[in-house]
This record gives structure tokens, C-alpha cells and sequence, in this order.
């Protein structure tokens, strides 16, 4: 991990209200003008500054962020939803598409390096939070609530594309710069224990209507996945039923609403940066001639519909150049004077097909068709038999969430996964090694920190 974070003596309200203006946490002196550490979380006020700087590098680098550095596009194009045509990157993020990337990979160092300053920030405000004396007990448990949920969920991804990886949950220095691998199986475990603790500190109501800050639902949805990851069946339908069942949510009557603020399904969004602007999913996909600036519908998602299925022509918009046509990702079709549309990140057709895969692995068939069949009606398909094999069912419940969430957070990509069936790449992405299941660690990061030897297999 980095040795470049700032001394764990020192965190100043400037340094967690960059937004991402500061790209690198650098070791720093003592600022005589400005609040350090005690200072910052002396007052629920400054505290939830800090929080919201750390909200608001989850909409504009982190793994879940909509635009080139988030894992919709990354992931998508590397697991065989999205192909790409970025040739302004130096290369990094199309070697990630062509699935030759190596440790001198700059994306993946971005990645990597992104995901670790967050995590500090995070560790920072739970820190803060519990030597603080002047912030009220429920506001503290709110504030430190959130601040593990983030972390937690940029862990979680860290462990499905790097393996084994730090787990820090400490700024000190001294302790960061020499921290070995945990194996990922364990970084899992921590992560599900974390989220089980910060759970009852959260409330089921959102402290916003707008829904731009989790409540305890997004809490139990992040859980599931960690749980059907660990193969905890009973323990994830037990969440997902929650979150099901909740008055909380609903789905849309309208397809077309699916990618709007206001939607009753949505359980997690990020606002955008700046009042009236495009999200950044609708900025990274658009494009309305020549060849696609980062990324276009492959061949391989676009077989994966039927002609029935209503979300390809609402998701997916051709555009012709020459002799060829592309498919532009349409999900988010606001670029200009954007009022409509926030980056949804969790919703409930994503607790309907992880239930359907919790039953299904239980052998209770018959219940998980009926809520792969849910999610098709909104398609507008017909239902799948109750009388299908274990074996097709999860088939078909890998297939439907690939056509509902492609683009979205790298969905494919854990789904395969989780189901270990990373292999079935091998068809459509020609360079595919079955060790691809791995990024590499940065070969700058092994560099600053030896105990992160060895390198990933492959690489």
C-alpha cells in the first residue's frame, strides 16, 4: 500500500473536502492554518463534511463512479458486456478490454490507489468520530455508520479484482506502509462482521428523499452479496426478503423510468457534482457519430436479447457510422441541463435476482423462478417454467442479470464470479487466461511496499 497518505496525526477539513481535486494523499507538515483531527470532529457540522467529501468521491473515483475510472465501464469491457474504443488512455484501459494488461498498468494503479485513499478517509472519520467528545452519540453512529458501509464496499471490490489485499482499518503511518496481504476469503469475513455491527446504527428511513446517502437497506443489500459470496444462502435471503418486503420500494411501471431520481426501486444514487450536469454514466457512453469515444454495446451482450425484450430498445441506442453500426448504452439520456437523473447504484431488480440465486442455491426452484419471472415482466417477457432444473435456473438468473444490469458497477463481472463461471469468457474474449480472474497488484505498490509480494499468478 502506499506509503504516500498524510501523517496520522493530521486531518484537516481542506483535505477531506478536496472532492477529488486532490488525486494524491501526500505526506504533509502541520497546517497552522487549518483544523487538525480533534479540531474536525469536535462539531457534527465539520464531521459530516468530511463524510460528504467522502460521498463525494464515490460519484467521481471510486470503483463505483459512472465515469472512466469506476468498474461500470472497466469491468464491463472486460468481462464481455462492453467493447472499447478509448484510444486517447495511453493504452491502460484498453489493454484492460483486450485482457493484456500488465503491473505497469496505469488504470489498474489508479484503481488501486483511489480505492486506498478512500479507505483512509473513511478510517480517518471513524477515528475521528471516536475520540470525538462534542458530537451527539446518534450523529456519531451515523456518521461512522456510513463511513464503514463505504469502506466496506470499496473493499469488497478491492477483494473480487486484486485476491488477497491489505486490510487496513488504521491510519497510523507506521503501521500502513509494511501491511501484508489478508487472504480474500478473510478480507470477506471482516467485511460481513463490519457491516453486521454498523447495521442497527443506521436508520430504515433516508436522512435525505432524494435517497443520496444509504439507510439501512443499502447496508442489507452490500450484506447479501457478501453473503452469497461466502455461500451463506439462508443468511442472504433473510436481508433481500427485508429489503423486498420493505414499503421502502417498488418497482416502476414504466421501463423508461428505470434510470430517473425519483424512482421508488432505487435504493442507493449519487448526486452529480454540479447542479444541471450530465451524470457521468451518460457522459462516458454518449456518442452520436464517428466511432465510440469510450465504449459501445458488444456483439456477444447485444445476442444476449431476445426480440421480445423491451430493455434493449429502451437501453440501447444504435448509431450508424459508415458501413457499421454501433449501439450506444442509453441508460442515462440526460447531457445537458440535467434535473432527472442521478447514478443509481443500488435498486431493487438487483435484490429480486440476487434472491432468486439465494433459493436457487437452496434448491427452493420454484420460489426463485417466481422472482427471475418479476424481473422479466418489466422486460416484458414471458415467465420461465417452474418445472426447470437448479442447474438451467442459475443459468438463466446469470443471463437476466447481464441484460438488466450491463454497464452497471461491474455487475457481470462478480456475478461470474461468484458463480464460477469466469471461464465461459474464454468464448468471447480471445486473449482470456483463466488467471484474468486477478488484476495484477500495481508493480509501484510492490515497490513502496515488499510485504505485498507475491505478485498475482499470471503476472
Amino acid at each position: 500500500m502506499k506509503n504516500k497518505i498524510i501523517k496520522n496525526t493530521i486531518l484537516t477539513v481542506t483535505a477531506l473536502l478536496c472532492y477529488g481535486s486532490c488525486e494524491k494523499m501526500v505526506e504533509v507538515d502541520f497546517p497552522i492554518n487549518q483544523l487538525t483531527t480533534s479540531q474536525v470532529f469536535e462539531s457534527t457540522s465539520t464531521a459530516e463534511g468530511a463524510l460528504s467529501a467522502l460521498y463525494a468521491e464515490m460519484q467521481s473515483f471510486s470503483v463505483i463512479a459512472g465515469g472512466s475510472t469506476g468498474t461500470g465501464g472497466l469491468l464491463g469491457s472486460y468481462a464481455d458486456d462492453l467493447d472499447g474504443y478509448d484510444i486517447y488512455s495511453n493504452n491502460a484501459s484498453m489493454d484492460l478490454f483486450n485482457n493484456i494488461q500488465n503491473p505497469s498498468n496505469t488504470t489498474v494503479k489508479l484503481v488501486w490507489g483511489n480505492a486506498y485513499r478512500q479507505i483512509y478517509m473513511a478510517n480517518a472519520i471513524v477515528e475521528g468520530l471516536e475520540k470525538s467528545s462534542g458530537i451527539g452519540e446518534k450523529d456519531k453512529n451515523r456518521i461512522k455508520g456510513e463511513a464503514i458501509f463505504i469502506r466496506s464496499l470499496i473493499y469488497y471490490y478491492l477483494t473480487e479484482i486484486f485476491g488477497d489485499v491489505p486490510y487496513a482499518t488504521s491510519t497510523d503511518y507506521f503501521i500502513n506502509q509494511s501491511l501484508s496481504k489478508t487472504p480474500s476469503i478473510e478480507v470477506l469475513q471482516h467485511l460481513s462482521q463490519d457491516l453486521s455491527a454498523v447495521s442497527p446504527l443506521l436508520d430504515m428511513d433516508y436522512r435525505n428523499t432524494e435517497r443520496i446517502y444509504i439507510n439501512r437497506k443499502t447496508v442489507d443489500l452490500l450484506s447479501s452479496l457478501l453473503y452469497l459470496r461466502l455461500k451463506q444462502w439462508n443468511l442472504a435471503e433473510g436481508l433481500l426478503g427485508g429489503i423486498i418486503t420493505s414499503p421502502l420500494y417498488g418497482f416502476p411501471l414504466d421501463l423508461s423510468k428505470t434510470f430517473k431520481k425519483d424512482g421508488k426501486h432505487i435504493l442507493w444514487q449519487l448526486k452529480p457534482m454540479y447542479a444541471n450536469t450530465a451524470t457521468p454514466e451518460a457522459s462516458l457512453y454518449n456518442f452520436s457519430s464517428g466511432v465510440p469515444r469510450y465504449y459501445a454495446a458488444s456483439e456477444n451482450l447485444l445476442a444476449a436479447f431476445s426480440t421480445a425484450d423491451q430493455r434493449k430498445a429502451a437501453w440501447l441506442s444504435p448509431v450508424v457510422s459508415g458501413q457499421k453500426t454501433y449501439y450506444k448504452i442509453n441508460k442515462y439520456k440526460t447531457i445537458t441541463a440535467n434535473t432527472d437523473e442521478y447514478s443509481i447504484v443500488f435498486r431493487l431488480q438487483e435484490a429480486y435476482l440476487l434472491m432468486a440465486e439465494a433459493l436457487a442455491q437452496q434448491n427452493r426452484v420454484q420460489e426463485a423462478v417466481n422472482y427471475l419471472n418479476a424481473i422479466r415482466h418489466l422486460a416484458g417477457l414471458a415467465d420461465i417454467s417452474g418445472s426447470i432444473s437448479k442447474e438451467d435456473l442459475l443459468e438463466e438468473i446469470l443471463a437476466e442479470s447481464r441484460r438488466e444490469f450491463f454497464s452497471e458497477r461491474g455487475i457481470r463481472f462478480l456475478h461470474l464470479k461468484r458463480s464460477g463461471k469466469l471461464d465461459l469468457l474464454h468464448q468471447s474474449k480471445p486473449n482470456w487466461k483463466n488467471y484474468h480472474s486477478l488484476w495484477p497488484i500495481p508493480l509501484s505498490e510492490l515497490a513502496l511496499n515488499p510485504s505485498l509480494n507475491p505478485q498475482n499468478n499470471g503476472y
